[in-house]
């Protein structure tokens, strides 16, 4: 994650908040929130991964959101 950010700096693009926030304070919050999202992601679900990242998609695409 922090090789994608340094990319975006590097290519004077805008960092997203959530990566902004995710490296600002990693021991308080970072670490914890990426666990519990990548097992909501990642952990046990009627829906498949692909399933669960379309829904993602879909969401973030409503919510005019890059990701």
């Amino acid at each position: 994650m922090r090789l994608a950010k340094l990319d975006l700096v590097m290519q004077h693009a805008p960092v997203p908040d959530v990566v902004r926030v995710i490296n600002y304070r990693p021991d308080f919050f970072g670490k914890s929130f990426s666990d519990a999202l990548h097992e909501l992601l990642q952990g046990p679900s009627d829906w498949s991964l692909g399933e669960r990242e379309l829904f993602a998609a879909f969401v973030s695409h409503k919510n005019q959101c890059a990701f």
